[in-house]
């Protein structure tokens, strides 16, 4: 039964298994599949992309093991700001915890936009037609509605629409395995040769972008049953449920169409998009193709409420350490939701909707290209500060936590993040299309323009209630 307490989260609301799909849901399977893999394909390594994963896939492993280690000893809603408060001090968690809200929000509006493309199309093939800012209004008040609730009630919307997003994309798998591919089921696409073929950064960042959201386990820590334990198998088991699950289903991908063929055959497609939907008609036929396409939508939906999620949160405990006007801080007497948070971010998205349908920008090729890229950004920078938050927090600390899970997996996927991080940020405008506009400089910067807010909020308190920046980060 959950406990209820004055402006608390609702505490042993969630599960091992709520919690992991929760965190999967802002992966969105199904859209990495069909939307994003496409273009890995086309820009990156080709048919080095399952491999890819693999690196990938340990470089997360490697992250998780500092921050499970870490999350034995700090119970925070606040996770990267929590991490940063108690390895760095107060004014580095400030920093961290603005740049949060600002790279949250930025994934949030730059998925409304792919939703609204989306299901533009897709709901137009049952002759349900709406403008794409029109379903992208849905989503964000159905979305709304669920932030303002109880979080199990999000919890079980997401957990559904999750498994039937792996449902529906392991039915391709093993309908392509069945059928033997286009030229038999060869595995010499794990092979070095084939990492290294065309971008391997290019590819690193797509295979990266399919994790982003994984770390939000911590975000859960007040609402979990028993989060000694549940947060660190969740964040393990979403890892390896990601990982496997996209280099299970990239390999089958090149399978069922032919590794000679795949790049000739994306770049025939109008839209890249219709690779998976052209492989689940070839091997699977029927209703399939058009039930992916409605899964598709409530992926990103599923995508949307997570992320949602996570900035309500981040937000409530900005107001409770102080850093956000108290009203944050504060939570709904019956749901015991983040309910401030919730609402003020369902008015900003909202308004930046009305900005891009306004000026008559594209969805996906504006709205999402632009503004997600900079979520990513944000996310990479706080997981190398918190990966530098986990070396400083156990040196010198007596802990069962050995040097590998608190000093060596961190530095290697601190150093490795730092490099994405600068890779994008100095090379933002070619990977968006902005180049040669002030799109191309003013978004990336707005991270580091966050960081410097959210320190200078940080030292605000500190000269108004030292008291209270001592205890920022502190145990929940």
């Amino acid at each position: 039964m959950s406990s209820v307490g004055t402006n608390q989260l609702r505490r042993n609301s969630l599960g091992l298994i709520a919690v992991t799909f929760m965190v999967i849901s802002a992966a969105a399977p199904l859209t990495g599949v069909a939307g994003a893999m496409p273009l890995a394909f086309m820009l990156g390594n080709g048919t080095g992309i399952p491999a890819t994963f693999i690196f990938v896939t340990l470089v997360m492993l490697a992250f998780a093991a500092g921050y499970v280690a870490m999350s034995r000893h700090v119970t925070n809603a606040g996770a990267f700001y929590a991490y940063a408060a108690r390895g760095l001090g107060g004014r580095t968690a400030g920093a961290v915890a603005i740049v949060a809200l600002v790279a949250y929000n930025a994934m949030q509006f730059g998925l409304i936009g792919l939703l609204g493309g989306i299901a533009a199309g897709v709901f137009g093939e049952f002759g349900l037609v709406l403008p794409w800012w029109g379903w992208s209004l849905v989503a964000i008040l159905l979305v709304g509605f669920l932030g303002y609730r109880q979080v199990d009630l999000s919890a079980k919307v997401l957990v559904v629409i999750v498994a039937l997003e792996y449902l529906v994309v392991l039915i391709v798998d093993f309908a392509i395995i069945g059928a033997g591919g286009a030229a038999g089921l060869s595995l010499n696409l794990f092979d070095a040769n084939a990492i290294f073929s065309g971008s391997l950064t290019a590819a690193v960042l797509f295979c990266l972008g399919s994790f982003i959201g994984f770390e939000a386990t911590t975000i859960y820590a007040e609402e979990a049953r028993e989060p000694e334990k549940t947060i660190p198998r969740a964040t393990y088991l979403s890892v390896l449920m990601i990982g496997i699950f996209f280099v299970f289903t990239t390999w089958l991908m090149i399978v069922g169409i032919g590794a000679d063929q795949l790049v000739p055959t994306i770049q025939g497609y109008g839209d890249p998009s219709a690779l998976f939907f052209d492989l689940a008609g070839r091997y699977v036929g029927g209703p399939v193709p058009a039930i992916a396409g409605v899964l598709l939508v409530s992926s990103l939906f599923a995508a949307l409420s997570a992320f949602h999620n996570y900035i309500a949160r981040y937000s409530y405990v900005a107001g409770r350490e102080g850093l956000l006007p108290a009203a944050f801080g504060r939570t709904h007497d019956d749901h015991q939701s983040p309910h401030i948070g919730s609402v003020v971010q369902t008015i900003g998205a909202l308004l930046v909707l009305a900005v891009f349908a306004g000026l008559g920008l594209d969805p996906m090729l504006n709205m999402f290209t632009w503004i997600s890229q900079v979520g990513t950004l944000g996310v990479l920078g706080m997981m190398t500060v918190t990966s530098l938050a986990v070396i400083v927090f156990f040196r010198g600390k007596a802990t069962d936590a050995s040097a590998l899970a608190t000093l060596i997996l961190p530095a290697v996927s601190g150093l490795i993040m730092a490099a994405l991080f600068v890779y994008i940020f100095l090379h933002f405008g070619d990977l968006t299309g902005t180049t040669g506009g002030a799109l191309g400089i003013v978004l990336p910067s707005l991270i580091p323009l966050a960081a410097v807010v959210g320190y200078l909020l940080a030292v605000r308190l500190e000269k108004a209630d030292p008291a209270r920046f001592a205890r920022m980060g502190q145990n929940r």
